[in-house]
């Protein structure tokens, strides 16, 4: 029986910050995540006595996870933060604007310093934060589908299974 994989949880894991590294083990559908505190643990060859002692048992159980996985040869690396291209998605929003005022007003508050912050204020300026949203959730959504169907992993949408 093959795995189904739940695209929300693809898109959360593109989503995550980025400096965490996400990865897919396709036998079990399960998503692994990495932090920062967690790949300096990973990177040492042994963790020290005391150190292991320390970290609470989830973390110690994640880790081990990892190190499994990242060994067998099996992991996919899911996309990130880097490889989504929010500034794309934003001009692309900004330019499906029907209004032309509103559409030049985004545009122009992509360019500079603080382009995420203005464009997020227009957005909620103009009224169209909930939309942006929308718009964002379904580039990411897209970004999703495409990397599980290259990777020949069927998927669940919505309870739909879909390929």
């Amino acid at each position: 029986m093959a795995v189904i994989v739940q695209i929300q949880a693809v898109m959360d894991a593109i989503d995550f910050p980025e400096e965490w590294e996400a990865f897919l083990d396709p036998e079990t559908g399960e998503i692994l995540v990495m932090t920062d505190e967690e790949r300096e643990v990973f990177e040492e060859e042994e963790v020290e006595d005391e150190e292991a002692l320390e970290m609470p048992d989830w973390e110690k159980e994640s880790i081990g996870k990892l190190r499994e996985l990242l060994n067998s040869g099996r992991a996919l690396a899911l996309p990130d933060k880097f490889d989504f291209h929010e500034w794309d998605v934003m001009k692309r929003f900004a330019t499906s604007v029907e209004n032309p005022d509103e559409s030049t007003e985004l545009l122009e508050a992509i360019h500079g310093t603080g382009a995420f912050r203005m464009f997020r204020e227009t957005t909620t300026r103009l009224g169209l934060r909930e939309r942006w949203f929308e718009y964002r959730d379904q580039a990411l959504r897209e970004m999703a589908r495409e990397w599980l169907e290259e990777h020949g992993i069927e998927y669940t949408e919505e309870g739909q299974a879909g390929r």
